[in-house]
């Protein structure tokens, strides 16, 4: 039996989460917009726990990007999920990446992007995902000066 359910779950693909369809979505429109996206789904290779959801530049500037995916019914909004305890770990995984880089950046900033996704998804046809994106979300302290 656990044969045959290894088998099936080969055959069809694991349906996409929100939270990666999210990201999709986020990186194409920030890339649609000029930006370049560096990493998707960065980890440190000291603790594979702290992750980075997408790293861009916007022009000279290295943004560190959160990607918040909900429902759009929600109740509590994805900017708001990104609290203290998040910060910190994007915050460790920010200078994580930072110390692998040959050349600091002059600018360094962290963004959220938050999706409201429909119920069904845009494959269902009954939406489109609705995008909102802050800028310069405070987790550097004053004068961070990278790694």
């Amino acid at each position: 039996m656990r044969a045959l359910l290894a088998r099936l779950r080969g055959l069809a693909p694991a349906p996409p989460s929100s939270g990666g369809r999210g990201e999709a979505l986020a990186a194409q429109i920030l890339a649609a917009q000029g930006w370049r996206v560096l990493a998707r789904n960065w980890r440190n290779p000291a603790d594979r726990r702290e992750e980075l959801d997408l790293v861009c530049a916007d022009g000279e500037v290295l943004v560190f990007v959160e990607v918040k995916a909900r429902s759009a019914r929600a109740l509590v909004p994805g900017y708001f999920a990104v609290d203290r305890r998040k910060k910190t770990v994007l915050l460790r995984a920010a200078r994580a990446y930072l110390r692998g880089l040959r050349h600091l950046p002059r600018t360094v900033r962290f963004d959220v992007v938050e999706v409201a996704l429909e119920a069904g998804g845009p494959a269902s046809g009954t939406g489109l995902p609705t995008l909102r994106h802050f800028e310069n979300v405070p987790l550097f302290p004053r004068h961070f000066r990278g790694a």
